[in-house]
This record gives structure tokens, C-alpha cells and sequence, in this order.
């Protein structure tokens, strides 16, 4: 709260914060092969479909790569 204040959406925000901050800190994954096999893989365990995960990359603020 000292960050963000009491204002509306300070816990969202600071929430937002510390998961791209543990996503940043995490280890290049490296793999070998076919990368959309070795992609597959590494998404298995995601319990959201496609659009829902765009969705949720929209809300980061990352943008289409293509």
C-alpha cells in the first residue's frame, strides 16, 4: 500500500507487478528438437484455451508478433 496507495486497483496493480517481476526472473527455458512440439509441452499444463490466453497477454500489454 505504501507503493500504490489506497486508490482503486492498487492491489491489482501491485499484483500485476510481482508476477511480471517472478516471470522475469525465471531462467530461459531451452529446449531441443521441434520447437512446436517442445512449445506444446512446455503449455500442457495451462488450463486455457487460445483466445484466453491472448487475452491474458493483451492485459500485460504485449502485442502481436505477427
Amino acid at each position: 500500500m505504501r507503493r500504490f496507495g489506497f486508490k482503486k486497483g492498487a492491489l491489482s496493480r501491485a499484483t500485476e507487478e510481482a508476477i511480471e517481476r517472478w516471470l522475469l526472473s525465471l531462467e530461459e527455458v531451452k529446449f531441443e528438437g521441434e520447437p512446436v512440439e517442445a512449445i506444446d509441452g512446455l503449455l500442457s499444463d495451462i488450463d486455457m484455451d487460445s483466445v484466453e490466453l491472448q487475452h491474458l497477454a493483451r492485459s500485460y500489454g504485449l502485442r502481436r508478433m505477427y
